[in-house]
């Protein structure tokens, strides 16, 4: 089972984040080989931090060395080669598979930019972030294609824009 674990500080709007978290990780779960940890009987958390672009800042420069907000920053809490592992060998135990940062003005001006809703976007940078958590990467050329075919297959699931039309301005380093 899928527990999305969801915090949302200001400047985020009121909304239904939690559905909309809910939603993104499911369907970005179900498109990749990790599906069955959705009806594993272990509890598969992930957490989704809805914050301001000073505290992802802060977390960008202490993890990353990079001193400037970012959309959406992904850490991962298990090693991709076990999750095969814990979803054939899973009973009632629990497994924080990572945490999800978004940064309220550096979502809401790509949104603008992109001519789509922050909801939208921010969809677009969950699903982005849950397939990092699943180990995903977009470093090489291969690996940055197949990785953006899911995403766009999973926005299609969810009746959303194609992220990739036009280019998305998604951190290609998140």
């Amino acid at each position: 089972m899928i527990d999305v674990a969801v915090q949302i500080e200001a400047p985020w709007p009121e909304g239904d984040w939690e559905a909309l978290s809910e939603a993104a990780v499911g369907s970005a779960l179900a498109a990749t080989p990790h599906a069955e940890l959705a009806d594993s009987a272990a509890c598969v958390e992930v957490s989704i931090r809805f914050t301001s672009d000073a505290e992802v800042h802060e977390l960008n420069l202490q993890y990353r060395g990079k001193d400037k907000p970012t959309n959406v920053l992904s850490f991962p809490m298990v090693q991709p080669d076990l999750l095969e592992t814990v979803s054939a060998n899973s009973d009632d135990a629990e497994l924080l598979l990572g945490d999800i940062v978004l940064a309220h003005g550096v979502c809401a001006r790509e949104a603008v930019e992109k001519g789509v809703s922050l909801k939208a976007h921010a969809s677009h940078l969950i699903v982005h972030g849950l397939l990092h958590l699943l180990g995903y990467d977009h470093q090489g050329s291969d690996e940055a294609e197949h990785m953006e075919s899911l995403e766009r297959d999973v926005m299609a699931r969810l009746k959303l824009h194609d992220p990739y039309d036009n280019r998305d301005s998604t951190d290609q380093n998140a």
